[in-house]
């Protein structure tokens, strides 16, 4: 293969689940080719930089094959590899929202009507 489409790419590495969503996560700037924003229909090649959002993380990959075609986990996976900078950030970052939900318990369980009014009364 010479030459994928960048949103078919996303698509076959299984960093989105439809061709649609990688597409529209391009177009919103979501992914940046070599540091650069990019359309769906940009070509890539093997040894070019990928930066996309995932979730709250931002992952940096670089291309190491180039396929058009959904297939298995463990033959997308062969088709990037992340770069160190990428895994230590996202560890740090991972680690960071840990400890900051230790400081904001959730409730044992949902309000019920009159502990909604009680809520409701204090924010007023």
């Amino acid at each position: 293969m010479e030459n994928v489409r960048l949103d078919k790419w996303l698509w076959a590495a299984r960093f989105y689940k439809t061709r649609s969503l990688a597409r529209e996560k391009v177009q919103a700037g979501k992914v940046q080719v070599d540091g650069q924003r990019a359309k769906p229909a940009k070509t890539i090649t093997v040894g070019q930089l990928i930066k996309l959002a995932k979730g709250s993380d931002i992952m940096e990959v670089e291309v190491l094959e180039l396929s058009d075609q959904r297939r298995g986990a463990p033959e997308a996976q062969k088709l990037y590899a992340e770069t160190s900078d990428s895994v230590e950030r996202r560890e740090k970052e991972a680690e960071l929202r840990k400890m900051n939900a230790l400081y904001n318990p959730h409730p044992d369980h949902k309000p019920d009507k009159k502990e909604r009014r009680e809520l409701m009364k204090m924010k007023r």
